[in-house]
């Protein structure tokens, strides 16, 4: 700006702000100006008006002024240009004293590495044998309800039924969700269906194959199937489950859970 042209020009002589030739300042600066319009550089008003302000003071300077009266200071026409030459200095020195300053983004940067999100997992309390007796008597509650007509008589096998939740709640696993343990059952089975389907969530959870769970106490009871049953795959899982449990087993299961004709 010109504040800081003038500057220039009076550092560059060396000279005292408080003792400046406004003669001499004045016409150097004018020759800059004029270098600078013959250079066709666009110059702000505030040049032009620094111009005039100076060419004010010299002519002032150089006019004769009238005597003042006794004990009356006189006044210096370079007061006002003084006064700003050396409130700009200050500006322009604190702000050349900001700028040794380290600075962010040019001198040293901050560390943008944060930390890996974290998977947070809820752990459920255990399931009591007594609330899923609960759970159990409710649903033989709602399958006597459900009246079906069974035109061929089928046995009902635990081993099949095992597969057949194994099934399903891999399914639901694959979405990440749990099974409810409502939807386990079929109402439609009766008794028998329900029963049937009762015992093998029990072996599944004794094989350590599935995962019961509630969120709270007394609060709805879901299953899903532990990963490990998974990645055996379920065949091979129950397999050896049937090994372990023999002929003799199986053979009891299939004679005791076999569903009347009509069953409610």
């Amino acid at each position: 700006g010109p504040l800081d042209l003038l500057l220039y020009l009076i550092r560059r002589q060396n000279l005292d702000i408080l003792t400046i030739n406004v003669a001499t300042i004045t016409h150097q600066y004018i020759e800059y100006v004029e270098l600078m319009k013959a250079m066709e550089i666009e110059l702000a008003g505030e040049y032009l008006l620094m111009a005039a302000m100076l060419a004010e003071i010299k002519s002032r300077t150089l006019l004769p002024r009238p005597p003042k009266a006794e004990g009356e200071e006189e006044e210096d026409p370079r007061a006002e240009l003084i006064r700003r030459l050396q409130e700009y200095e200050r500006l322009k020195e604190a702000a050349e004293a900001l700028d040794t300053l380290p600075r962010v983004g040019r001198d040293w940067f901050s560390v943008q590495a944060g930390l890996p999100p974290l998977e947070t997992r809820v752990i459920h309390p255990d399931v009591e044998l007594d609330e899923l007796l609960g759970a159990l008597s409710d649903i033989l509650k709602r399958a006597e309800l459900a009246q079906a007509h069974q035109i061929s008589r089928e046995v009902l096998s635990t081993r099949e039924r095992m597969l057949k939740i194994m099934e399903q709640l891999s399914q639901d696993g694959e979405s990440g969700r749990y099974t409810p343990f409502e939807a386990l059952f079929t109402l439609e089975e009766g008794r028998a269906g329900v029963v049937v389907t009762f015992m093998a969530i029990l072996e599944l959870a004794k094989e350590a194959m599935i995962e019961i769970v509630q969120n709270a106490p007394l609060s709805p009871i879901h299953v899903r199937a532990r990963q490990a049953a998974l990645v055996d795959g379920e065949e091979d899982a129950f397999e050896r489950l049937e090994e372990e449990q023999g002929d003799a087993a199986s053979a009891f299961e299939e004679s005791v859970f076999e569903p009347d004709e009509e069953s409610r």
